[in-house]
Parts: C-alpha cells; sequence; structure tokens
C-alpha cells in the first residue's frame, strides 16, 4: 500500500514539474526580444560630429526624432554602450529649455539618447540669471549648436500667472510675475478657460523668453547673429506629442540686423 502511493506520488510530482517547465517563459518565444527587430544603436555625439553640424542640422535632427516619437517608431538604443562612451566627455549638439511639467519628457519626445542634448527646466520655462548662465555655457563652452525654448499645451505655471495665483510665496509670486509680459501682450480676455487665449499666452511667454535671453546675453546673442547657433521657439502638444516650432518676432541676420516678421 505504501509503495503505490510512493508511485502515485512520484507520477503527480513528475506530471507537475514537466507542466511548469511547460509554463515557463523558457518554452515561450521572447516576444519582447522579437518586437525590437531594429539593430542597437551604439553611437553617441563627439566633438567631431559636433563640429560639423550645422545649427539647421541639429533642428532637423531634432525635428526627425519627435516625428519618430509621434509615430511610436523611436530608435532602440544600446545605453549601456552610450553610458560608457559618454563618461569622460559630452558634444551635446542643443540646448533645450522646457517647463518641469512631468508630462514634458524632452528626451523622450525628441528621441535622443545619453550625451545628445542639454536639458534645462524651470516652471514656465522662463530665464533668470542661472539659467542663463547655463545656457551660455551649453552654447559657448561646450559647443552646443541650437538653443531651443519650448512652452506646452496647458502650462499650469501659465495657467496660475493668468489666474493671478497667490500661495503665500514670494519664490512663486516672483516666477509667475515673469509670465505676466507675454500676458499683458496677448489680447483678449485674461481668461485661461479659453484654449485659444491660454495657448496665444504660452506661445508670446516663449517669444518673450527668447527676446528677455537675446537682451539679457550678449553671448547667446553674438554667436546668433554670427551663424554659429540657432534660436528657435516650440510648442509642445499633450494630446498628440508634436511639437511645433513657433514664428519668432524678431530673427537676427548674420550681419546684427533685426527682420520682422
Amino acid at each position: 500500500m505504501k509503495k503505490t502511493i510512493s508511485l502515485v506520488i512520484t507520477g503527480l510530482l513528475a506530471f507537475f514539474l514537466i507542466s511548469c517547465d511547460q509554463d515557463s517563459p523558457k518554452a515561450e518565444p521572447n516576444t519582447q526580444t522579437s518586437s525590437l527587430s531594429s539593430p542597437k544603436v551604439k553611437t553617441t555625439m563627439t566633438k567631431q560630429l559636433q563640429d560639423e553640424l550645422t545649427p539647421d542640422a541639429a533642428l532637423k535632427d531634432l525635428m526627425d526624432g519627435n516625428q519618430r516619437y509621434v509615430n511610436g517608431k523611436m530608435e532602440n538604443r544600446d545605453l549601456n554602450v552610450q553610458i560608457s562612451a559618454t563618461t569622460n566627455g559630452q558634444f551635446p549638439k542643443a540646448v533645450i529649455l522646457a517647463c518641469i511639467d512631468s508630462r514634458v519628457p524632452v528626451e523622450y519626445i525628441f528621441d535622443q539618447g545619453i550625451g545628445d542634448v542639454f536639458v534645462a527646466r524651470v516652471a514656465g520655462n522662463i530665464e533668470d540669471k542661472d539659467l542663463l548662465g547655463s545656457m551660455e555655457y551649453g552654447v559657448a563652452v561646450a559647443g552646443s549648436k541650437l538653443l531651443m525654448i519650448m512652452g506646452h499645451e496647458n502650462c499650469g505655471a501659465v495657467k496660475s500667472a493668468i489666474k493671478q495665483v497667490d500661495v503665500g510665496s514670494l519664490n512663486v509670486t516672483n516666477l509667475l510675475e515673469q509670465i505676466e509680459p507675454a500676458i499683458q501682450s496677448v489680447e483678449g480676455e485674461r481668461n485661461y478657460k479659453n484654449k485659444t487665449y491660454f495657448d496665444n499666452v504660452i506661445k508670446e511667454n516663449v517669444n518673450q523668453t527668447i527676446a528677455d535671453i537675446r537682451e539679457k546675453s550678449p553671448i547667446i546673442s553674438n554667436l546668433e547673429k554670427e551663424g554659429k547657433i540657432k534660436i528657435v521657439g516650440a510648442y509642445y502638444s499633450l494630446t498628440d506629442g508634436k511639437v511645433t516650432l513657433l514664428d519668432d518676432h524678431q530673427h537676427h541676420d548674420h550681419d546684427g540686423h533685426d527682420h520682422k516678421h
């Protein structure tokens, strides 16, 4: 009787082990690996690549990356290789000043890898002395060819500025006051619930930041006039992930003259 019970238990254990092995991921094809059919990108920005890059080419690279992001065709990057390759140096192609909004993952939306872009973030994508210094470092010292100021749909900082929110913090008040010139420049009732008005203030705030940068940073302004860098404004749509370039109020030609759009 004991022998019979032992044989039954042994048989059940064998059946259980076989069944578990069949259900194990080892017996199934690795769908994650097979879905990543494109080869991994291992290359990173080098000094030579940065030197050869034009401001227009840097902008095109970002916009092409955004198109891949929107289409769900982002590049398959070997991040471990890129980490190793950039340990001892960096040569980013662009500096991007964006809002701190968690829905705007800057490297993702432009499909950029490690070492490709400098990213500065502050609520409302406004500039101050520290940010100006950071941007000057990016283009004048580290050699980036593009400076992009990017606002985004439904920006909380801009909305708070329109609403004249007061949370009892001098720091917040000072930040929101820097968005006020954009609000004053946009026609219409001061109402964030009006999406057209709201979007116009967001975009005007980007243009205002660019104007402030040109005025307050002779280094950046001169690099732009010399054609060594390009400054552009952009608007990110939370709805579809698309980045749209904005018309600039003022374009500085290489001869230093201003041309109105």
